[in-house]
Protein backbone atom coordinates (compact mmCIF):
# COMPACT_ATOMS: atom_id res chain seq x y z
CA UNK A 1 0.00 0.00 0.00
CA UNK A 2 1.06 3.91 -0.85
CA UNK A 3 1.66 6.22 1.94
CA UNK A 4 0.07 9.08 1.40
CA UNK A 5 1.40 12.94 2.62
CA UNK A 6 -0.78 14.77 4.34
CA UNK A 7 -0.73 18.06 3.42
CA UNK A 8 -1.57 22.26 5.26
CA UNK A 9 -5.21 21.05 3.86
CA UNK A 10 -5.23 18.24 6.59
CA UNK A 11 -4.08 20.58 8.98
CA UNK A 12 -6.50 23.51 8.24
CA UNK A 13 -9.56 20.61 8.26
CA UNK A 14 -7.83 19.15 11.82
CA UNK A 15 -8.47 22.96 13.43
CA UNK A 16 -11.60 23.39 11.57
CA UNK A 17 -12.97 20.22 12.90
CA UNK A 18 -11.30 21.11 16.28
CA UNK A 19 -12.85 24.29 16.23
CA UNK A 20 -16.70 23.33 15.40
CA UNK A 21 -16.63 20.68 17.30
CA UNK A 22 -14.42 21.86 20.84
CA UNK A 23 -17.89 21.90 22.95
CA UNK A 24 -18.99 18.82 22.25
CA UNK A 25 -19.02 15.62 24.16
CA UNK A 26 -19.52 11.85 23.29
CA UNK A 27 -22.63 10.03 24.17
CA UNK A 28 -20.78 9.02 27.86
CA UNK A 29 -20.71 12.70 28.78
CA UNK A 30 -16.68 13.00 29.32
CA UNK A 31 -14.53 12.25 26.00
CA UNK A 32 -14.70 15.25 24.02
CA UNK A 33 -16.31 14.35 20.55
CA UNK A 34 -12.58 15.29 19.07
CA UNK A 35 -11.68 11.63 19.92
CA UNK A 36 -14.28 10.36 17.90
CA UNK A 37 -13.44 12.28 14.79
CA UNK A 38 -9.85 11.67 15.26
CA UNK A 39 -10.46 7.63 16.03
CA UNK A 40 -12.45 7.77 12.66
CA UNK A 41 -9.88 9.74 10.53
CA UNK A 42 -6.96 6.93 11.62
CA UNK A 43 -9.12 4.17 10.42
CA UNK A 44 -9.68 5.70 7.45
CA UNK A 45 -6.47 6.54 6.66
CA UNK A 46 -4.67 3.10 7.85
CA UNK A 47 -7.20 1.19 5.40
CA UNK A 48 -5.92 2.87 2.38
CA UNK A 49 -7.51 6.28 2.68
CA UNK A 50 -6.34 9.28 0.67
CA UNK A 51 -6.17 12.87 1.73
CA UNK A 52 -9.51 13.70 0.67
CA UNK A 53 -11.38 10.95 2.71
CA UNK A 54 -9.12 11.97 5.90
CA UNK A 55 -10.46 15.39 5.83
CA UNK A 56 -13.82 14.41 5.23
CA UNK A 57 -13.80 11.62 7.77
CA UNK A 58 -12.81 14.60 10.10
CA UNK A 59 -15.09 16.88 9.10
CA UNK A 60 -18.00 14.02 8.47
CA UNK A 61 -20.63 15.28 11.61
CA UNK A 62 -19.89 18.54 10.96
CA UNK A 63 -22.80 19.57 8.54
CA UNK A 64 -25.03 17.23 11.05
CA UNK A 65 -24.10 18.77 13.86
CA UNK A 66 -22.64 22.17 14.06
CA UNK A 67 -24.15 24.19 11.83
CA UNK A 68 -26.13 22.81 8.64
CA UNK A 69 -25.80 24.22 5.42
CA UNK A 70 -23.64 27.15 6.19
CA UNK A 71 -21.11 25.12 7.09
CA UNK A 72 -21.42 22.69 4.22
CA UNK A 73 -20.75 26.01 2.34
CA UNK A 74 -17.76 26.83 4.02
CA UNK A 75 -16.37 22.85 4.02
CA UNK A 76 -17.19 23.12 0.02
CA UNK A 77 -15.01 26.83 -0.15
CA UNK A 78 -12.01 25.32 1.77
CA UNK A 79 -11.91 21.88 0.41
CA UNK A 80 -13.45 21.52 -2.73
CA UNK A 81 -16.26 19.70 -4.45
CA UNK A 82 -14.51 15.89 -3.20
CA UNK A 83 -14.69 16.78 0.54
CA UNK A 84 -17.80 17.88 0.69
CA UNK A 85 -20.07 15.18 -1.60
CA UNK A 86 -18.31 12.53 0.54
CA UNK A 87 -19.45 14.69 3.72
CA UNK A 88 -22.47 14.95 2.19
CA UNK A 89 -23.17 11.43 1.55
CA UNK A 90 -22.21 10.73 5.24
CA UNK A 91 -24.74 13.07 6.41
CA UNK A 92 -27.88 11.67 8.17
CA UNK A 93 -29.45 14.99 8.27
CA UNK A 94 -28.65 18.99 7.58
CA UNK A 95 -31.80 20.43 9.28
CA UNK A 96 -32.55 20.85 12.46
CA UNK A 97 -34.59 19.90 14.38
CA UNK A 98 -33.35 16.56 12.72
CA UNK A 99 -36.39 13.85 11.49
CA UNK A 100 -37.35 11.35 13.73
CA UNK A 101 -34.80 8.32 14.45
CA UNK A 102 -36.66 5.75 12.09
CA UNK A 103 -36.61 8.29 9.09
CA UNK A 104 -32.97 8.93 9.45
CA UNK A 105 -31.75 5.79 9.45
CA UNK A 106 -33.41 4.64 6.70
CA UNK A 107 -32.30 7.61 4.53
CA UNK A 108 -28.66 6.98 5.64
CA UNK A 109 -29.00 3.55 4.83
CA UNK A 110 -29.70 4.23 0.60
CA UNK A 111 -27.25 7.11 1.15
CA UNK A 112 -24.47 4.05 1.88
CA UNK A 113 -26.05 1.74 -0.02
CA UNK A 114 -25.83 4.34 -3.28
CA UNK A 115 -22.85 6.18 -2.13
CA UNK A 116 -19.15 6.48 -3.21
CA UNK A 117 -16.52 4.01 -2.25
CA UNK A 118 -14.94 7.38 -0.65
CA UNK A 119 -18.57 7.51 1.31
CA UNK A 120 -19.07 4.04 2.29
CA UNK A 121 -14.86 4.02 3.94
CA UNK A 122 -16.08 6.91 6.05
CA UNK A 123 -19.41 5.38 7.19
CA UNK A 124 -18.12 2.25 7.98
CA UNK A 125 -14.97 3.35 10.14
CA UNK A 126 -17.38 6.06 11.52
CA UNK A 127 -19.72 2.57 12.66
CA UNK A 128 -16.99 0.91 13.57
CA UNK A 129 -15.84 3.30 15.97
CA UNK A 130 -19.34 3.88 17.70
CA UNK A 131 -19.75 0.35 18.15
CA UNK A 132 -16.17 -0.45 19.71
CA UNK A 133 -17.30 3.18 21.80
CA UNK A 134 -20.99 1.23 22.84
CA UNK A 135 -19.08 -2.12 23.57
CA UNK A 136 -16.43 -0.36 25.86
CA UNK A 137 -19.58 0.98 27.44
CA UNK A 138 -21.46 -1.83 27.83
CA UNK A 139 -18.52 -3.89 29.61
CA UNK A 140 -18.55 -1.17 32.04
CA UNK A 141 -21.50 0.36 32.79
CA UNK A 142 -23.89 -2.41 31.55
CA UNK A 143 -27.13 -2.76 30.33
CA UNK A 144 -28.25 0.79 31.14
CA UNK A 145 -25.91 2.07 28.30
CA UNK A 146 -29.11 1.17 26.13
CA UNK A 147 -31.30 3.97 27.39
CA UNK A 148 -29.07 6.10 25.49
CA UNK A 149 -29.80 5.32 22.20
CA UNK A 150 -33.01 7.49 20.36
CA UNK A 151 -33.33 3.67 18.94
CA UNK A 152 -32.37 1.72 21.60
CA UNK A 153 -31.17 -2.10 21.40
CA UNK A 154 -33.83 -3.39 19.01
CA UNK A 155 -33.12 -0.86 16.44
CA UNK A 156 -29.96 -0.06 16.61
CA UNK A 157 -29.03 -3.90 15.80
CA UNK A 158 -31.39 -3.46 12.96
CA UNK A 159 -29.58 -0.72 11.96
CA UNK A 160 -26.23 -1.79 12.35
CA UNK A 161 -26.89 -5.24 10.42
CA UNK A 162 -28.48 -2.71 7.86
CA UNK A 163 -25.48 -0.85 7.00
CA UNK A 164 -23.34 -4.57 6.80
CA UNK A 165 -25.24 -5.72 3.48
CA UNK A 166 -24.45 -2.37 1.96
CA UNK A 167 -20.93 -1.69 2.93
CA UNK A 168 -19.73 -4.63 -0.41
CA UNK A 169 -16.20 -4.85 0.09
CA UNK A 170 -15.29 -7.59 2.35
CA UNK A 171 -12.41 -5.76 3.87
CA UNK A 172 -10.62 -5.68 7.43
CA UNK A 173 -13.18 -2.74 8.62
CA UNK A 174 -16.21 -4.77 7.39
CA UNK A 175 -14.79 -8.10 9.28
CA UNK A 176 -14.39 -6.15 12.55
CA UNK A 177 -17.21 -4.03 12.08
CA UNK A 178 -18.91 -7.68 12.30
CA UNK A 179 -17.31 -8.83 14.88
CA UNK A 180 -18.06 -6.07 17.09
CA UNK A 181 -21.72 -6.37 16.47
CA UNK A 182 -21.59 -10.49 17.23
CA UNK A 183 -20.19 -8.86 20.50
CA UNK A 184 -22.55 -6.45 21.29
CA UNK A 185 -25.49 -8.99 20.97
CA UNK A 186 -24.05 -10.85 23.75
CA UNK A 187 -25.34 -7.58 26.16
Amino acid sequence: MMSIKLTERFQQALVLAYNLHSQQLRKDGRTPYIAHLLSVTALVLENGGNEDEAIAALLHDAVEDRGGMATRQHILELFGETVVDIVDGCTESETIPKPPWEERKLRYLQQISNGSKSVKLISLADKLHNGRDLLAALRQEGKIVWKRFNGGKEKTFWFYHSLVSCYEDDNYLKQEFMRIIAELEKF
